[in-house]
């Protein structure tokens, strides 16, 4: 699951809770048992280049959540043209960054100095306490550098769209 050889399939990390600065502040995922619905990435997902829809480069052949509170992923890359031409810099080592697009459900806001209600977190900070990701990417640049291919135990990044953060930010309004 390397790589190596003909193999297509690679393990990897693909969130963690490493703070991640939005440009409304930090966001943190929250990675605890029950936060993280993985049901639709299991069932459809799909590992794309640089979270582009239109660059589907791969599936998910099993995601799980870790007992490190990160989550992890084995993937199998396509063998189009396009898709192939990633997997070759994966295999060389050239790209491993990893991010994922995910929807968000609950947010607990974390003011400054104070910490969130399981004592996890201080603030301040956005921590998403349910959420389910989308899709994994690979990704020249991640916003999470702890995760990628090759950072397992044995689990929207920069370029993402204002108004995809505008709708998330709207389904969180609405959700309260």
């Amino acid at each position: 699951m390397d790589g190596e050889g003909n193999e297509r399939k690679f393990a990897l990390s693909f969130s963690s809770e490493e703070p991640y600065e939005r440009w409304w502040g930090n966001e943190i995922l929250d990675h605890a048992s029950g936060a993280v619905d993985l049901a639709r990435l299991n069932e459809i997902g799909v590992v794309l280049f640089n979270h582009n829809r239109d660059s589907v480069i791969g599936r998910i052949i099993r995601a799980r959540l870790g007992d490190d509170h990160r989550c992890y992923a084995e993937i199998e890359f396509d063998t189009d043209e396009q898709s192939e031409i990633i997997y070759q810099k994966v295999r060389s080592g050239t790209l491993k960054g990893v991010s994922v697009g995910y929807r968000i459900d609950t947010i607990e806001e974390v003011l400054a100095g104070k910490t969130t209600a399981d004592g996890r977190f201080t603030g301040p900070a956005e921590v998403v306490r349910r959420w389910c990701p989308y899709e994994v990417s690979i990704v020249s640049i991640p916003a999470d550098s702890t995760v990628g291919v090759g950072r397992q135990v044995e689990e929207i990044g920069p370029g993402t769209p204002l108004d995809i953060l505008e709708r998330q930010l709207q389904i969180n309004k609405n959700s309260i």
